[in-house]
């Protein structure tokens, strides 16, 4: 499957199909949306924003919530903010999201059925990494979302003029709930 995409890339770079995305690094709209990674939400969720290549700067990944207060999603939405000009933060969580319900012991058995070293899992609980801490989900999206604002608007290093918002999109229809 890789193979098929980079020689699509190729004819793409060839036909110069890039041009129609032409824009520069700091988002037209100053706004950096947080979301989830899901599949359903590539096209969906800019379609229904509004949004076309070069507006936002769009973090995504799994469940679209930050759990650490320094993990590379904060230091992404600092970038954005004191690099690229951001001043407004969305935070989009969706229904139906593959985090809700995710049970650590679970992704760790299936870790071990895919070759994973009991030792190396030992390991990463020796040097102090809450493994079932970390590989949680949640159970209530809305819940979580609101867990994320509140974490990136109280954030040291975030400035307090700096707009968080969250929402919720439905993952069939594109519609958002603000919370």
């Amino acid at each position: 499957m890789i193979q098929e995409m980079l020689a699509y890339n190729k004819e793409f770079v060839a036909n110069k199909g890039y041009e129609k995305f032409a824009t520069s690094k700091y988002p037209d709209k100053k706004i950096a949306i947080v979301t989830c990674m899901d599949t359903r939400l590539v096209e969906l969720l800019p379609a229904a924003l509004g949004i076309k290549n070069g507006d936002v700067k769009m973090i995504k990944n799994a469940g679209g919530t930050i759990t650490n207060p320094f993990d590379s999603t904060i230091r992404s939405l600092l970038v954005a903010i004191y690099e690229l000009g951001v001043n407004e933060i969305m935070i989009i969580g969706h229904t139906g999201c593959g985090v809700q319900g995710m049970d650590a012991q679970e992704m760790l058995h299936l870790m071990k059925e895919r070759g994973v070293d009991e030792e190396h899992i030992s390991l990463m609980r020796h040097c102090g990494i809450d493994l079932d801490s970390w590989l949680h989900g949640f159970e209530d999206t809305e819940a979580a979302v609101l867990e994320t604002v509140d974490l990136v608007k109280n954030h040291p290093l975030v400035p307090k003029d700096i707009v968080v918002r969250g929402y919720i999109m439905e993952s069939e229809t594109g519609a958002l709930k603000s919370l």
